[in-house]
């Protein structure tokens, strides 16, 4: 993927407003089956997961699979 993506300040279209169901850093330290992929995530993103882990004693990673867990089980 070496093209830039150009972004255009266009209308969005419809829009589905969801009530807020995302757990708090501690309920995200959880155990399950996991797969290996690869992912860039931003620094700003990295540093909040890596600060609250520490203060939770668990690892990072973790916190981050169960809060894409929590999204996903909330989709139609």
């Amino acid at each position: 993927m070496t093209e830039k993506i150009k972004y255009t300040d266009e209308p969005i279209g419809k829009v589905r407003v969801l009530k807020d169901f995302l757990p708090s850093p501690e309920e995200l330290v959880l155990k399950d089956e996991t797969v290996k992929v690869t992912i860039s995530l931003s620094k700003i993103s990295i540093d909040f997961f890596k600060k609250e882990a520490k203060k939770h004693n668990t690892q990072y990673q973790k916190m981050i699979r169960r809060l894409l867990d929590e999204y996903a089980a909330h989709q139609p």
